[in-house]
């Protein structure tokens, strides 16, 4: 049942959506996760389609934010204003409060608008003056940025990429795909708009739930501990991974046994999901830059040291 569920969502989204399947379904694995997810990749591919899409198709209300550097920290969370009706001071909702929320290009705008997701991506709410504002569920903050352009950016820091749950590139599409991609827009407009829900948003909050009872053994525990430590004493990085990106691996590792039918976690649901979920959140050394070295590079090796477990 569950199976189908996420099969009807990859489907609904690749109605207007042409790219790997896989991809598809790490992002339908981070809403599984309650994780949050940066999309980084040249302009054009389809990025803000793909993120609109994944909110039509699971009933939720969508955002998009527009991040540029006059963006201000209270257009994000909401600001308290006076009534000037009743002289009493009144909340009102910023851009944020909503299911699914687009941050495109987060990295044009400043750290200090920046910082101003954390607590929402953490925790789940916000807070305004004291009060605290709970936020709708599911919530899923989906960010964009761009790898080329460097001018007028703001690089995330270490603990905002730190939030982010996995990682993903779409990457340009092969010649035959970029043929339907033209047939699809050949005099016809964008189908988005008549995209319609496949699971509601109550529905998606369940399958949360059945994520979170996926059997994880103390021998897969013990392996994905084996590999972050690895991350913490390998000498090409500067910063290893932190528990919560060991906590995020597990998630992952169990959302994905989950969407292909599985109720415990295996070694290759945790080999797969590793350079996902771990890659963006480690530094490298500049000497290992010097030597092509890349984040992927080292976890493969990483894996490729640690040893699988015998048993489950």
């Amino acid at each position: 049942m569950a199976r189908e569920k996420i099969v009807k969502i990859r489907e609904n989204i690749e109605k207007v959506l042409i790219c790997k399947s896989e991809i598809i379904e790490l992002v339908i694995a981070a809403v599984l996760s309650r994780g949050h997810v940066l999309i980084e990749d040249v302009p054009g591919i389809g990025k803000t389609t793909l993120v609109r899409a994944l909110a039509a198709s699971i009933g939720c209300s969508f955002q998009r934010i527009q991040f540029t550097p006059d963006v201000m920290p209270s257009d994000v969370t909401g600001f308290t204003m006076v009534d000037i009706t009743t002289g009493e001071l009144k909340f009102r909702k910023g851009a944020i409060m909503h299911q699914i929320v687009l941050a495109d290009e987060i990295n044009r705008t400043s750290p200090k608008t920046q910082s101003s997701l954390l607590e929402a991506m953490q925790e789940g709410q916000v807070t305004i003056d004291a009060n605290t504002y709970e936020l709708p569920k599911p919530f899923v903050v989906l960010a964009t940025q761009n790898p080329i352009e460097h001018v007028g950016t703001f690089p995330l820091p270490e603990a905002q990429l730190d939030r982010f749950f996995i990682k993903i590139s779409l990457g340009y599409p092969g010649i035959r795909d970029e043929i339907n991609i033209l047939n699809r827009h050949d005099g016809v407009p964008s189908p988005i708009g008549e995209l319609q829900p496949v699971v509601t948003a109550e529905e998606i909050l369940s399958m949360q739930d059945e994520v979170d009872r996926v059997v994880c053994s103390e021998a897969i525990k013990e392996y994905i501990a084996l590999i972050v430590a690895q991350t913490r004493s390998n000498t090409d990085l500067l910063l290893g991974a932190s528990p919560r990106g060991a906590i995020a691996l597990m998630q992952g590792a169990k959302a994905w046994a989950y969407i292909h039918g599985y109720d415990y976690v295996t070694p290759d649901d945790v080999l797969f999901m590793t350079p996902h979920v771990l890659a963006h959140r480690l530094v490298l050394r500049p000497e290992a830059k010097l030597k092509d070295m890349t984040a992927v590079r080292v976890l493969r090796n990483i894996t490729n040291m640690v040893r699988i477990p015998d048993s489950l």
